[in-house]
């Protein structure tokens, strides 16, 4: 599913990318050869997604040292212990192998998981997250940090992170090609418009990537906030109940808003920090998400 939810979207980017770059071209009259359109578009797409790959195959040794998460090699304590059987049975029942379990030190209440594969996988959880939370508030967030291995969803946040970083690149690049084309059509001194179009286009690349870039992680971030309310349904699923994820939320709701999450790590997370807006949020109002969760019906 998410091999074809990839080639889906590079069509579309290609789609998208081929009218608007051709109706850019025209009216700006930019004249590309067919060759050195596909080598932009490759070029922007080993930008694009070569920083994506690295930072997932690097995420779990990441998180490890950002966070100083101690993994769990041999239960000391019977909550420890706790964290390893739940993690087993889940994994289990999600057809998973056994994840590795990691303790890092936080007040703050939150978990996540990572790994470059499903079955190559870290659980981690706060100190704060165990110290305000039963056992069963504590399942339902394991639950829910299996259910985004068993989703894939650290593989599917890549190859999308990887699509829209094509897009950003690539339009922006178009663009400072169009200013840079206006701007020398207009300049009377041959000598000086080469510099001054080739400063134009820099500056011009540079706007439109933040620009792009917003736009880029507005749709992101929706997708993070849409695979959080698949990861709570499907950890009631697991579970066989939805009331341990809606303890677990309404435990978060008491509990203080996490700050330090939000960034690399933020969409890997149980909880999100809140924005000024939900569009730029990771993780859906934990209202919404209790809501969700009770209007959900277990077959």
């Amino acid at each position: 599913m998410r091999i074809l939810l990839f080639l889906l979207m590079q069509v579309a980017v290609i789609v998208v990318v081929g009218i608007v770059s051709t109706i850019l071209m025209s009216i700006f009259g930019i004249k590309v050869s067919s060759g050195s359109y596909t080598s932009i578009l490759a070029m922007c797409a080993i930008f694009g997604f070569v920083g994506s790959f690295v930072s997932l195959f690097m995420s779990k040794w990441m998180c490890k040292k950002s966070y100083g998460v101690e993994v769990i090699e041999s239960p000391r304590n019977r909550q420890e212990q706790f964290l390893v059987n739940t993690v087993a049975d889940l994994a289990q029942k999600a057809g998973l192998n056994m994840p590795e379990v990691g303790i890092y030190v936080s007040n703050e209440p939150n978990a996540f998981a990572t790994g470059a594969s499903k079955n190559s996988a870290l659980v981690a959880v706060s100190t704060g997250l165990l110290d305000s939370m039963s056992e069963d508030e504590v399942r339902g967030v394991l639950g829910h940090e299996i259910s985004h291995i068993a989703n894939g969803d650290m593989v599917t946040m890549t190859l999308l992170q990887g699509v829209l970083n094509t897009f950003v690149y690539f339009f922006s690049y178009i663009a400072a090609m169009a200013v840079s084309s206006f701007l020398s059509r207009g300049s009377d001194d041959e000598e000086e418009a080469p510099a001054n179009t080739g400063f134009a286009f820099h500056i011009t690349n540079f706007i439109f990537q933040i620009v792009f870039g917003i736009l880029a992680n507005i749709i992101l971030m929706w997708f993070s906030r849409y695979r959080e309310y698949r990861a709570d349904e499907d950890s009631a699923r697991l579970d066989g109940t939805k009331q341990n994820m809606i303890k677990a939320l309404e435990a978060l709701q008491r509990g203080s808003q996490p700050v330090s999450q939000e960034g690399q790590f933020s969409a890997f997370c149980i909880n999100g920090a809140s924005n000024l807006s939900e569009l730029f949020m990771s993780h859906p109002p934990l209202e919404k998400r209790i809501a969700a969760l009770r209007n959900l019906q277990l077959v």
